[in-house]
């Protein structure tokens, strides 16, 4: 069988705070910014994987959802503990120093961690957590 990650999904709640973190901050190209009912779904990726995608998405936009999820999901977006992604590269302090010149909050500087890799942890500008791990 041969799969591989197509597209991940985080929420946003200001769709241009999120726009300008991960193409500004973490250097991410924009693959399509798409507006519909007052909504904008954002897909961004790093430039040389042109097969994986993160979309950044408003998270009230699922139609199932009621009012008491919708401010659930929000309280736990502004605590940082609605939804993760780790990332990974080669130069940690590197990608750290980008962060945090760009106002990213960061969570956990880095660290070796007892489990085998060296990572870090930042916010993005809707609380969602990124940890990101360095190469071996």
């Amino acid at each position: 069988m041969d799969i591989s990650i197509h597209a991940s999904f985080l929420p946003h709640n200001d769709p241009d705070a999120a726009l300008a973190f991960y193409r500004d901050i973490l250097g991410f190209e924009v693959r399509k910014d798409v507006a519909f009912g007052g909504m904008r779904w954002i897909t961004v990726g790093p430039v040389n994987q042109p097969a994986t995608s993160i979309v950044l998405h408003p998270p009230a936009a699922s139609p199932g959802i009621t009012d008491e999820e919708r401010r659930t999901i929000a309280e736990m977006m502004a605590k940082g503990t609605y939804a993760i992604i780790t990332l990974a590269t080669p130069d940690l302090d590197g990608a750290l120093a980008r962060l945090q010149a760009g106002g990213a909050e960061i969570v956990q500087e880095p660290i070796d961690q007892p489990y085998g890799v060296r990572d870090c942890a930042v916010r993005d500008p809707s609380g969602n957590l990124i940890r990101i791990n360095q190469l071996r």
